[in-house]
């Protein structure tokens, strides 16, 4: 199973994770104030995406990133939106690298820019 890591730094961007196929994406009501829509993929698995033009993640197994500096790539009412370009860079070294969707109103989902990471098999000394 693979890791992505950033392909500029090699800071590790993903937990361990294996390829499957993208699933539909969340279709329900308009959730209520304190709930949000599920995650897209589930734990551990990403998918390649041809809507989108990147793979497709669970929200928690993105690691080594932080938000972008410009505060305009961050909106969204309750959490990020993801429609103003990439919204998460690399931490170490500022890359842009992956768009955030978790917004209520949206599904969960990471969106990496394949350009942005490449894969490797185990885990790259620190």
């Amino acid at each position: 199973m693979p890791f992505f890591v950033c392909r500029r730094c090699d800071q590790h961007l993903t937990t361990e994770i294996t390829e499957v196929p993208l699933p539909p994406p969340v279709i329900e009501e308009a959730p209520t104030s304190d709930v949000f829509l599920p995650a897209r993929m589930p734990a551990g698995r990403y998918a390649n995406s041809e809507e989108t033009g990147g793979l497709i993640l669970n929200p928690e197994d993105i690691t080594g990133t932080e938000l972008h500096p410009d505060p305009g790539r961050r909106n969204g009412c309750c959490r990020l939106d993801g429609l103003d370009g990439p919204n998460l860079v690399c931490a170490r070294c500022g890359a842009e690298v992956a768009t955030q969707q978790s917004d209520c109103w949206s599904q969960q989902q990471v969106i990496v820019l394949p350009d942005a990471i490449r894969a490797v098999d185990q885990p790259l000394p620190s």
